[in-house]
């Protein structure tokens, strides 16, 4: 508890409030999740069946995206509930709309081999990208096939 709390203090003063409103909003979007539907969830956003390529940032937006995507999944490792990927990306997703920093988010399902514990044989995972970076969910993300992409910003 003690590192935790050394962690959070060694935060500058902006990053730890991004940090406390990521938390918050880790449980209000898991919470959403679990009583909304998901169309409801992401009805402000363009949805692309296909792949949407991302307009570019410059410098300053792309380091702002990265670090609140770096907030957010420092502040789900602290949640007493789940905060997987759909979960941050959707949190990432808003903190940087917030910002003006257009961005795309991706749903992809790859199979899994027999060996896995899913009996149904498939997972799934999103991961969301401003301009060529991946800010959130980057993890074994190039393993999934892409079902899905919504957008925001730029245009949308």
């Amino acid at each position: 508890m003690l590192k935790r709390l050394k962690q959070f203090s060694a935060l500058n003063r902006e990053d730890r409030r991004v940090f406390v409103k990521a938390w918050f909003l880790l449980g209000w979007v898991r919470a959403a999740i679990l009583m909304t539907s998901f169309k409801r969830l992401t009805g402000e956003l363009e949805h692309h069946p296909e792949l949407a390529r991302g307009t570019q940032l410059d410098g300053q937006q792309l380091v702002k995206a990265d670090r609140i995507g770096t907030l957010v999944a420092m502040a789900a490792r602290y949640t007493p509930w789940e905060s997987l990927c759909l979960v941050q990306v959707l949190v990432v997703q808003r903190l940087l709309a917030q910002q003006h920093i257009p961005g795309q988010f991706y749903l992809g399902v790859r199979r899994e081999s027999e060996s896995n514990v899913d009996p149904k044989g498939l997972s799934a995972h999103a991961w969301l990208q401003c301009g060529e970076a991946i800010v959130s969910g980057a993890a074994g993300h190039e393993s999934f096939t892409i079902v899905s992409t919504f957008s925001w910003g730029a245009g949308n």
